[in-house]
């Protein structure tokens, strides 16, 4: 009988125990839960986004979006109360990078994404981390201006990106004739495509298309042109019903705000390609330093 009830004693324990970490995980929520059970947190990535997430000479991932990231890893990891986590870095396309947040695979999205409210029905995002919108990117001497001035020419646009649609929605509602609309996979393939003469422009937020003119051979070739045609929030995509993996992330969002340390992430990145930041993104991030 002895016997029985010490073995009855034990399994209580362990079943006890394993409540234990079931509440703790639950009270971490789903997503800090899955990070910490298992090590690891997995990151989305662009591969062309200069300045913001893309593939340096080493073969990793880096930008501005990326040191943002690296300062929320390090958030999650006190608030978990581990010392390391393994990153698993995927890269992702305006394509892939939503059903890959929404279907589990990514835990951060660490591109160049615009928030808006379409998206906000399959992901999440966290605070505002930069504001630009769409351009026009062209050779120098081609005549394009303005998006009127691409009437009869083609223009090359990412599939599955903010841009696409604006580009598309001005030129129905200007009634632009014959405008030859060649679909590509990301920026590099965009860029490609105006170099080599396949199209006479490739449009997406400007200040990724200053960053494919940083990084041509001949950048004094090309010119960003034309009025703004879509205002784009950029923010770190999560994912859905997660509130608090969302706190968690703009908790250290908030302190890069408050103490300036968004400044001289900023400058790292922008300063290169001589664009200062603007007074609307300062406002944003002092908007955004919610206190503690």
């Amino acid at each position: 009988m002895k016997i029985k009830r010490l073995g009855t004693l034990l399994t209580a324990a362990v079943i006890g125990l394993s409540s234990i970490g079931t509440v703790g995980a639950q009270e971490l929520g789903p997503t800090l839960g899955k990070i910490k059970e298992s090590g690891v947190i997995t990151i989305g990535h662009r591969e062309t986004s200069v300045p913001f997430s893309y593939i340096g000479d080493d073969q990793q991932p880096i930008g501005y979006t990326i040191d943002i990231c690296m300062q929320i890893v390090d958030e999650i990891k006190s608030e978990i109360g581990v010392e390391e986590l393994n990153i698993r870095w995927v890269p992702v396309t305006p394509q892939t990078r939503i059903p890959l947040m929404a279907n589990g695979t990514l835990n951060l999205e660490c591109g160049s994404t615009t928030n808006n409210l379409t998206r906000q029905q399959q992901v999440d995002y966290a605070a505002i981390t930069y504001i630009t919108g769409t351009k026009l990117l062209t050779k120098k001497g081609s005549g394009i201006a303005t998006v009127e001035d691409l009437a009869g020419k083609p223009i090359a646009l990412a599939q599955g990106t903010t841009n696409e649609r604006a580009v598309k929605t001005a030129i129905e509602e200007r009634d632009i004739q014959d405008v030859n609309v060649v679909s590509v996979r990301d920026h590099a393939e965009g860029f490609l495509a105006l170099q080599t003469d396949r199209v006479d422009a490739y449009s997406t937020d400007d200040i990724l298309l200053y960053g494919l003119i940083a990084k041509a051979r001949n950048p004094d070739t090309y010119e960003v042109v034309g009025d703004f045609l879509s205002y784009d929030p950029y923010a770190i995509m999560l994912p859905q019903n997660d509130s608090k993996f969302r706190l968690v992330v703009n908790r250290r969002l908030a302190e890069l705000f408050r103490t300036g340390e968004i400044e001289e992430i900023y400058s790292k990145w922008f300063e290169p390609l001589g664009v200062p930041m603007s007074d609307l993104l300062r406002a944003n991030f002092k908007i955004h330093a919610l206190p503690k």
